[in-house]
């Protein structure tokens, strides 16, 4: 089996750049919307030191804390790519905090009609109404951050004409006001219209993916009936037929023969790989498994560890899908209600790939299993090793079940081998007897 190629990489043909997704658009724009912020709040340094004095120093003091601690909180979630919404949201209410407390921590109120610093001058805060309005439409819902992006520049345009918002005249303050809107409306536009685009180029790609994945599968399918079909009917058909006729020493060694040929044949059968050369990553296969688990009547709790998805290719995915659907389908029937059910998806590298389905329920004992119940030995087992992975089932009444499906590519491929070898051993000593 040839060794994957690393995470990242096509199967075939030249690299291809990263496609435009909803993932990478968030955190572009998540972080530019963190750097205009740290660019406004530089803008309004001049003004805030000019007003500073006016205000309680108490309040001044805790309202740049609130203001600065979660900006910066906003910078590092963005970089980090974690908890960009919660932070963005708490810079956005923090803003809301510092506008309604503001008139009442003016220290003077100017007389009315005078013209003093607050008449005269933008106040600090309208700077960072616009940081406030662009990290609410990157991390709210789209009708709470319309919301917010007109209404807390009408809030703020209603406390300015108030005496202890500087009582500007009402031409200035709507003037204001429409400009912020305006602004973080564009902001907001834009931020909608490029993730319903990503959105839309993600949607293409999965479905592009989903009919790809199926029609190498009917390939794959119609490949190995049409190979099977043969096996069976020149070689196993013949054998059988041969056995069945076989009433002296001399024919019962022939069949004992073409009985050895037929399985040849099998362990050539399952030596063969798929005529395909696609690959997909173990990250997709977490995917349909994570979407499976969710569908199924009690609940999973699907963990994925992987610093590196490795490329596995496309039979040996869906092996290892169908395996896992069928592990947790088995445990949902036998193991119990309500107990304990986790589904484990380890990516080893480049090189490895591992899924864990376990729960704590009943447990079994897999030698009292009839031989005609195939969902352990066929569904899970030979599936898996017919791809040339390996399943491993440990259990006992009591104990719960935990099904392990490993794939290395430099492990020998099994599966019909194995059965075939189960055949052999049947086989050899009526030979031998015959002989």
């Amino acid at each position: 089996m040839a060794t994957p190629k690393p995470a990242g990489e096509p199967a075939f043909g030249r690299p291809v750049r990263n496609p435009l997704s909803l993932l990478r658009v968030d955190t572009a724009v998540a972080r530019l919307a963190a750097v205009i912020g740290v660019a406004f709040f530089l803008q309004a340094i001049p003004l805030l030191l000019n007003q500073l004095p006016h205000m309680a120093p108490e309040w001044s003091i805790a309202i740049l804390a609130l203001l600065i601690g979660s900006l910066l909180a906003c910078v590092i979630a963005s970089l980090l790519k974690r908890w960009v919404r919660v932070t963005y949201i708490a810079f956005a209410l923090a803003y809301l905090v510092a506008l309604v407390s503001w008139p009442f921590a003016l220290l003077e109120p100017p007389p009315s009609g005078a013209e003093t610093w607050a008449h005269n001058e933008s106040y600090w805060l309208y700077m960072l109404l616009t940081i406030a309005t662009a990290l609410a439409s990157v991390a709210m819902e789209l009708p709470i951050a319309v919301v917010y992006t007109i209404g807390t520049p009408v809030l703020y345009g209603l406390i300015r004409v108030t005496p202890a918002g500087g009582d500007t005249d009402e031409y200035r303050a709507i003037l204001d006001s429409v400009y912020s809107i305006l602004l973080g409306g564009a902001i907001l536009i834009l931020i909608t219209v490029l993730r319903a685009a990503a959105a839309g180029v993600d949607t293409a790609q999965q479905n592009a993916l989903e009919r790809y994945s199926h029609a190498v599968r009917q390939h794959a399918t119609e490949s190995e009936r049409v190979q099977v079909d043969s096996i069976v009917h020149d070689s196993v058909l013949t054998t059988l037929l041969s056995a069945a006729r076989a009433f002296t020493p001399e024919a019962k060694a022939l069949a004992a023969t073409m009985a050895a040929n037929a399985i040849g044949h099998l362990r050539e059968a399952v030596a063969v790989a798929p005529d395909t050369e696609a690959t997909v990553s173990g990250e997709l296969v977490a995917q349909r498994i994570l979407s499976a688990a969710e569908s199924m009547s009690q609940s999973f709790t699907v963990r994925t560890h992987a610093e590196h998805w490795c490329m596995i290719p496309v039979h040996v995915a869906e092996a290892a899908y169908s395996a896992t659907v069928q592990a947790m389908v088995n445990s949902l029937q036998h193991a119990g209600n309500g107990v304990e059910r986790w589904v484990d998806v380890r990516s080893h590298g480049h090189a490895s790939f591992t899924i864990e389905i376990g729960d704590k329920g009943v447990g079994f004992d897999p030698e009292l299993i009839p031989t005609e119940r195939l969902g352990v030995r066929v569904s899970i087992l030979e599936r898996v090793a017919s791809a040339g992975g390996h399943a491993d089932i440990r259990t006992a009444p009591g104990e719960g079940t935990v099904v392990s499906l490993t794939w290395d590519p430099d492990a020998p491929p099994a599966g019909l081998a194995a059965v075939a070898a189960e055949v052999a051993a049947e086989v050899a000593p009526d030979a031998r007897e015959g002989v």
